[in-house]
């Protein structure tokens, strides 16, 4: 644990820290006032279980103000001061984060500025900044077991059905209210680690992306041409490379009016709250399972992505969205890629040649005897194209940050005579490192009929808003 003494060492501590030290909040008196405002509020849910969200905590905060009354006239009895209004609201916040929320991990969610917090035991809190920070947080609990007891409630109360976190199952991955993904594993690990990724940008579309730095004017035109002309694509990159965004950014240039799916292991795109920009899409979640299994071995209750890209073959749709391909339901996607038009996924991989490999490690790997030649032509039958993002990460120097932006783009054709599908590089890594034309693709007269002005495939220095640098040897903005 660090104490105050040590935070003036570390930039951005004090501000992480503000709400813990500032605001004086005794967590052993938060624990209490949970306990007591549980204890309460426990058999008046069970007596209406379908009151809603709002109503519940509004019936918690009225309990809360209860006991915190009972609090203040014990306090002046024992002739101890009042409490001001600054900690009282304090603490009040703490219990209701304690009973509805994350409990001290709430401020840290709340702060707009950080992008990532890394657990590593309750007292090793690390928080990264959209900024390219990482600085030590405040702990979120006194004990690891306090935190995996928190974690525990989370699971049974979180997501659109309960979830386990148990020795039997020592991983938990939930979606959280505001849309924060949360990873957590114990017991297979010394302390327990919980990871939480929060989505900044949500509503967002291509021309944000060129403000952002990750596209450029002839990257745009082109992604939009190909999305209007029903290219299939897959997002590439290392995690956190900003796939989720380009994803939600591609989706957002759809027709209004346009049917489509979102298949997800957690909403993360989050495309289904953006009604005025989709009225008509299907957003589907999988689901765990219970802890019991069935007949078959499985979960009771467990519905995989899988299942869920075979059904949304069912429901009347143009395109496909799934926000990571990363086991069998490579397969199922493929399919809808091959039978329909314009779908879209993600997929993890270190470079964009990587890519057709990776996919068919998955193919292979999903049990069904599928052969390497076969996965080469379904690929070739299926994906368009792959538009690959580069993480820069310059947080080592000196006011260094992170750059995210795309850096290929390749155009998959017919299985060549390697038995590889063939390739054309459209976009290429230019003298810094970002995305300029190179090649022609052999759709260019289909994206031309969606409005492509092929001009701009010359401009073999592409349209970035600004030049970058080099430092160190590494490019950078």
């Amino acid at each position: 644990m660090v104490d105050v003494a040590e935070r003036t060492s570390f930039p951005g501590l004090v501000r992480a820290s503000a709400a813990t030290v500032a605001g004086g909040v005794d967590h052993d008196l938060v624990r209490e006032l949970r306990e007591q405002v549980a204890r309460r509020l426990a058999p008046q849910l069970q007596a209406s279980p379908a009151l809603d969200a709002g109503t519940r905590r509004e019936l918690c905060r009225s309990l809360l103000a209860e006991a915190l009354a009972q609090r203040a006239r014990e306090r002046a009895r024992a002739g101890l001061p009042a409490w001001d209004v600054a900690t009282e609201f304090a603490v009040a916040e703490a219990v209701m984060a304690a009973v509805f929320g994350l409990g001290r991990l709430q401020p840290l969610v709340d702060d707009p500025g950080i992008e990532n917090i890394e657990v590593n035991g309750c007292d090793q809190v690390w928080l990264s900044y959209a900024d390219g920070r990482t600085v030590p947080g405040p702990p979120v609990a006194d004990s690891d077991t306090e935190l995996i007891e928190h974690l525990q409630q989370l699971a049974a109360r979180a997501s659109t059905s309960e979830r386990t976190f148990s020795t039997a199952h020592p991983r938990l991955h939930l979606r959280l209210d505001d849309g924060s993904r949360l990873a957590a594993m114990a017991w297979t690990t010394p302390r327990p680690q919980v990871v939480i990724r929060r989505h900044r940008v949500r509503d967002v579309d291509l021309d944000d992306l060129i403000t952002l730095g990750t596209l450029d004017a002839v990257l745009v035109a082109f992604l939009r041409a190909a999305l209007a002309a029903g290219k299939n694509i897959v997002v590439s990159g290392l995690q956190n490379a900003g796939k989720t965004t380009l994803i939600r950014a591609l989706a957002n240039e759809f027709h209004p009016a346009e049917r489509f799916a979102t298949i997800e292991r957690e909403y993360e795109l989050h495309l289904h709250e953006l009604p005025e920009r989709h009225a008509r899409v299907v957003a589907m979640e999988a689901r765990e399972g219970s802890a019991e299994l069935d007949a078959t071995g499985r979960r009771a209750g467990e519905v995989t992505l899988s299942e869920l890209v075979t059904d949304a073959l069912r429901l009347n749709l143009r395109r496909i969205i799934v926000g990571e391909v990363r086991g069998g339901e490579v397969l199922p996607m493929l399919e809808a890629m091959a039978t329909g038009d314009g779908s879209l996924c993600t997929i993890h991989a270190r470079t964009a040649g990587r890519v057709i490999d990776r996919i068919v490690t998955l193919c292979m790997a999903a049990g069904v005897g599928i052969t390497e030649g076969f996965a080469y032509r379904l690929i070739a039958g299926s994906v368009d194209l792959v538009v690959h993002l580069h993480l820069l990460d310059e947080t080592h120097l000196a006011g260094g940050r992170r750059h995210r932006y795309v850096s290929h783009v390749l155009e998959l054709g017919p299985v060549a005579e390697t038995s590889r599908p063939s390739v054309t590089t459209v976009f290429a890594p230019g003298p810094d490192g970002r995305a300029v034309p190179t090649h022609r693709p052999a759709c260019l007269t289909e994206l031309i009929a969606a409005g492509l002005d092929p001009g701009l495939l010359d401009q073999r220095a592409g349209l970035w808003p600004r030049p970058l640098r080099r430092v160190g040897g590494e490019a950078s903005w």
